[in-house]
């Protein structure tokens, strides 16, 4: 055998192979198969050994590999069931403590209704409640409107994450809530952030979903807020006959006006009718909102006029109902609007042709009007939060940072123009808070209520600017010394005092109610007082647009003076909102009862018998008032809805606590992390 595989390795390549060597007895056949351990073990130690080199080496790789293999896939099993169970214990600590974490920190944005639900019943305020009358239902009980479906989807998850946010939050507060700031008597709490907040929307800011939850019991409507939703229902009636789709109404030609042509009056009533319960009302308004409102068009529009009251209004009213047809609405006249801040110095033009996306300073002048520029940050800030394009806040950020650092101001006045192209206030040396001035100082308070009370370049500004009108502009009448704020031209003091200053008291009380000085209420009441008093001392009981308050006393003359140019009232709302506002954080009924006065007056004066209501050229005329022919959006928009806000016993109807109202009273979310 040997001989014969060397011959045969002579003429072929070397090749392994295996001898077999038989025993005698397994030669003979003898003692065959034998099943003990040690003959087992025997046998394969020999198959063992009689396995090539290469081949053992093989099998020893394929044993070491399943041993590494085996060690990596404990380890992994090992951590994914530690995992598993952690998760399940924080799960149930989770569910434990995420209902007392929403009952600490309710969320800031109420949710729309459902089909049957009531409109307006929000969580309480911590004050003290008037009584309630009987039962009678609020809100358009039975309107569909739905948060978009994306919104329902993200609501488990958001609301979870948020629980735990809320957590982590409180333990910072309970550790900082000792440390407070003041700036001349003012007692406010602090940003704990040692950076200035940044514009860039956090999560905690983000807007939550809108979605309907449910809502405590309705406190029911009485007597003066039907008249209101009367009141209401006999304007829309005008506009809807005879300027429907029409900016504003001519209730006396029974035709109507055009401003922008984008349906000013009907875009600024639309939160109006979601918190008076107008269902049929507001529906039919959607509609036309759905397949009418377009905004590509070639037109001039204001940048601030069509900021509070478009762009407010439908923010507003997303807000209130969840359908994101006006959020929709909103991002296209928002993106509109921004060729205005396409300016040197950032300061936005006064005009915009949103169809052409070109901007343009009035003909006249380069100037544009302080309170302008600077009220139009509620919204686009709001736009920004809720869509998460930063360049809306970027843009009115840098106007308010810009006018911060500006020379020209008086102890915080500032003048009533700013050039577009230097930057620069411009006429200086004149300071009022009426026409052209007066918004500014309202929105350096909202706009630092709406951020969560962070930014405190906007309080300083506002509280150097109170000192400054006590310092420079407030004096008392003769014979009743009512307190009232005038003006400032060059160092001369005028006793001139328009019905836009009324928004003051309400603004301070609401300065007051976020922890700003005692003082400013106590300024608010005498200031309220004045301005009830620009009514009861004319003669149809309704206020002229600017008054003259007698600084020495003269016999048989009252504090009020009016000039025949000044004597025309255009149904405006400053006086209204400060009551309301007055009543919400006292209580103190007579309020309500100047209110009331006033609503009798604007029906006994200024009603139009076929629908809407009129501006008057002359207060100081009951037999002959002299109707202008004009329906203001605002009236809408504002006074009426004021009015019904004033006489609601629910002082949580759109709370506090949790809106802020822009200008043109379109209540925007108050922003609180988590």
């Amino acid at each position: 055998m040997y001989s014969g595989a060397a011959a045969a390795a002579v003429g072929s390549p070397r090749r392994d192979f295996i001898s077999v060597t038989l025993g005698p007895e397994e030669a003979a056949g003898v003692g065959g198969y034998n099943n003990s351990k040690a003959w087992r073990r025997r046998s394969c130690w020999r198959k063992w050994k009689q396995l090539s080199r290469l081949q053992r080496s093989v099998v020893l790789f394929l044993f070491a590999f399943l041993a590494v293999c085996g060690v990596i896939s404990y380890t992994s099993m090992g951590e994914t069931w530690k995992s598993i169970t952690n998760k399940s214990l924080d799960d149930q600590r989770t569910e434990q403590e995420i209902p007392r974490l929403k009952l600490a920190n309710p969320a800031v944005l109420p949710a729309p209704q459902k089909a049957d639900a009531n409109h307006g019943d929000y969580p309480e305020l911590s004050l003290q409640k008037p009584p309630k009358p009987p039962h009678v239902r609020r809100g358009p009980s039975n309107l569909q409107i739905k948060a978009p479906r994306r919104d329902t989807r993200l609501k488990t998850r958001h609301d979870t994450m948020r629980a735990v946010e809320e957590l982590v939050e409180a333990d910072k507060v309970e550790k900082t809530e000792k440390s407070i700031i003041s700036w001349r008597g003012a007692v406010i709490e602090p940003d704990q952030s040692t950076e200035p907040p940044s514009s860039k929307i956090t999560e905690l800011e983000k807007p939550s979903p809108v979605e309907p939850e449910d809502q405590k019991e309705p406190v029911p409507i009485n007597e003066r807020q039907l008249a209101v939703i009367e009141a209401f229902r006999h304007a829309w009636k005008g506009y809807k006959d005879f300027a429907w789709g029409h900016d504003e109404l001519k209730p006396l030609s029974k035709s109507y006006s055009e401003w922008f042509g984008l349906g000013l009056t009907l875009i600024d009533a639309l939160d109006t009718m979601w918190i008076l319960g107008l269902k049929e009302e507001f529906e039919e308004a959607r509609k036309w909102v759905a397949n009418d409102l377009v905004f590509d068009k070639n037109v001039d529009v204001n940048l601030f006029e069509s900021t509070i009251r478009i762009l407010g209004g439908l923010l507003s009213t997303y807000h209130l109902s969840g359908d994101s047809l006006f959020l929709e609405k909103a991002k296209d006249i928002g993106n509109r609007l921004m060729p205005a801040f396409k300016t040197p110095s950032k300061i936005p033009y006064s005009d915009v042709n949103i169809g052409r996306g070109t901007a343009h300073p009035p003909r006249w002048t380069s100037d544009s009007t302080v309170a302008e520029v600077t009220s139009i940050q509620l919204e686009f800030r709001e736009l920004s939060r809720l869509t998460g394009d930063e360049k809306f806040r970027k843009a009115v950020d840098e106007v308010m940072k810009h006018v911060h650092i500006l020379s020209g101001k008086n102890d915080g006045l500032v003048p009533m123009f700013i050039n577009t192209n230097s930057g620069q206030f411009t006429h200086l040396g004149v300071y009022t808070l009426g026409a052209r001035a007066d918004s500014y100082y309202e929105y350096l308070l909202k706009q630092w209520i709406q951020g969560g009370k962070k930014e405190n370049e906007l309080l300083e500004d506002y509280m150097r600017a109170i000192e400054g009108v006590k310092k420079h502009l407030l004096q008392r009448s003769e014979p009743k010394k009512l307190t009232f704020v005038g003006e400032l031209a060059h160092g001369h003091f005028s006793a001139k005092m328009d019905h836009l200053v009324c928004f003051l008291p309400g603004t301070l009380a609401l300065g007051a109610h976020n922890g700003l000085a005692a003082d400013h209420m106590k300024l608010a009441e005498t200031l309220i007082e004045t301005c009830y008093q620009m009514y009861a001392q004319v003669e149809t009981g309704l206020s002229p647009e600017i008054v003259h308050f007698n600084l020495h006393a003269q016999k048989g003359h009252k504090d009020v003076e009016i000039k025949p140019a000044d004597r025309h009232n255009l149904l405006r709302p400053e006086t209204v909102e400060s009551l309301f506002y007055m009543y919400r954080f006292t209580g103190d009924k007579k309020y309500q009862d100047w209110g009331w006065e006033i609503l009798q007056n604007f029906n006994r004066y200024t009603r139009v018998p076929t629908g809407g209501y009129t501006s008057i050229n002359n207060v100081q005329n009951p037999s002959n008032p002299e109707p202008r022919d004009k329906m203001e959006s605002f009236f809408l928009g504002e006074t009426l809805k004021y009015m019904f806000l004033l006489f609601s016993d629910d002082i949580d109807l759109i709370n506090l606590d949790k809106y802020v109202f822009n200008t043109e009273a379109h209540p925007l979310p108050i922003w609180v992390p988590g």
